[in-house]
């Protein structure tokens, strides 16, 4: 029986970079979470522990750390394309490199009306993230950036119906014409190039999917979720694809009947789990090949 390495990376993964711009008065704050990796011809360090041709997690540490303050942190996806360059030059062994960067938005405090300049608060409207895998040298070279959202807890109180399901045996579900729907959103989408103002796509596509979870009157979380994928589509051309992930955060009506109180539709159990998962693909037609962008992206389908 021959045994082989199969499939491997290595890295540093979660680093709490913190870059503070105070060359103003008005200072700014970025606060990344970033995870690097490199693949490659790494398995004499697997078979006999052999290190020559590893690159330390320390040092990826490192870097990333530094290059905040030499290259600085603008888009994110910049700096992630930056970072991923940067190992797969100073890593001969290297095929590929994966940079993983979250981005928690904080807010400034505001006092007596105006914006504090050095003082800020964490905002809570989802946490923007892109994933960089670049891989071959010289013109070879191949990037691919897949960027998104996370943690975008919404939440509507009508406007969702869920009914004409498949029953049986087992169903308990009632049908409903008026229901609350929220989930707690993860949407990733799949750049079809690098020539993108990455700060303004991500804005607006943000607003995008908020908008049309408002106003899309939804039979189902799958439509809504179609329905802001096509939206994305169609106003973005420089999407190829869109991905979703939305659990089901499930509200369920409290029973005031004991206690001879009237509950239509105003009191609610706020339920954890088990919920609902609901996992969607939306692409375009004549969407590039996605290469390695999705690499050791989990979560989707």
């Amino acid at each position: 029986m021959a045994i082989r390495l199969g499939a491997n990376q290595y890295g540093k993964a979660e680093s709490r970079v913190v870059r503070i711009y105070r060359d103003t008065p008005r200072h700014q704050i970025r606060d990344l979470n970033v995870s690097t990796a490199l693949r490659g011809n790494f398995a004499a360090a697997h078979t006999s522990g052999e290190q020559s041709d590893v690159l330390p997690t320390d040092t990826q540490k490192n870097t990333a750390f530094s290059f905040a303050k030499e290259k600085g942190v603008g888009a994110i996806e910049d700096y992630a394309l930056t970072l991923g360059s940067h190992f797969l030059d100073a890593s001969p062994a290297a095929e590929g490199a994966r940079i993983e960067v979250e981005e928690y938005p904080w807010e400034r405090i505001t006092v007596d009306g105006q914006e504090h300049e050095h003082a800020f608060v964490r905002s809570g409207s989802g946490v923007r993230n892109t994933i960089v895998n670049v891989e071959g040298r010289g013109a070879d070279r191949k990037t691919f950036v897949v960027s998104g959202i996370s943690d975008l807890v919404v939440l509507k109180s009508t406007g969702s119906e869920f009914h004409g399901f498949l029953k049986d045996k087992y169903t308990t579900l009632p049908e409903t014409n008026d229901r609350l729907l929220a989930t707690s959103l993860v949407a990733r989408w799949r750049y079809d190039h690098t020539e993108v103002d990455w700060d303004k796509s991500y804005d607006g596509i943000k607003q995008l999917l908020l908008e049309k979870f408002a106003t899309i009157h939804s039979l189902a979380l799958q439509q809504t979720l179609y329905g802001m994928g096509e939206a994305v589509l169609s106003e973005h051309p420089e999407v190829a694809e869109i991905k979703f992930s939305a659990p089901n955060k499930h509200h369920f009506l409290v029973d005031l009947s004991p206690f001879e109180v009237e509950n239509p539709g105003e009191v609610f159990i706020a339920a954890d789990r088990p919920y609902g998962l609901i996992e969607a693909t939306v692409i375009r037609d004549d969407a590039s090949d996605a290469g390695s962008a999705w690499h050791a992206v989990p979560g989707f389908c």
